[in-house]
């Protein structure tokens, strides 16, 4: 079967950085749009960046925008988030997840057609 499993996330002080990353099995990777979400403590999850199946395109919420940086090693069957300048409004758990619909790159959650269990990243003031 499908499975995402994240790892990479943990505790760290406002202005560092943290990789995160997704090790994919179960499917042909590169069929396969990939998209990092995060979901804060009583608020809804919300896109963070998505990459295209060949990496050649890539995403990002305003909010994260020259701070994050994804990518992805189809050799490894692993996509990745950078996480630079990291902020306090950052804490939450992140998601990876994988979208068939690799025709276009999109940062609507329900297109995405499986998920991993999340990792925690905390940010220290």
């Amino acid at each position: 079967q499908v499975q995402l499993v994240e790892s990479g996330g943990g505790l760290v002080q406002a202005g560092g950085s943290l990789r995160l990353s997704c090790a994919a099995s179960g499917l042909t990777f590169t069929r396969y749009n990939m998209g990092w979400f995060r979901q804060a403590p009583g608020k809804e999850r919300e896109f963070a960046a998505t990459i295209s199946w060949n990496g050649g395109i890539t995403d990002y919420a305003d909010s994260v925008k020259g701070r994050f940086t994804i990518s992805r090693d189809n050799a490894k069957n692993t996509v990745y988030l950078q996480m630079n300048s990291l902020d306090p409004e950052d804490t939450a758990v992140y998601y990876c997840a994988a979208s068939q619909d690799v025709d276009r790159i999109t940062r609507i959650i329900h297109y995405y057609n499986y998920w991993g269990q999340g990792t925690q990243l905390i940010v220290s003031s």
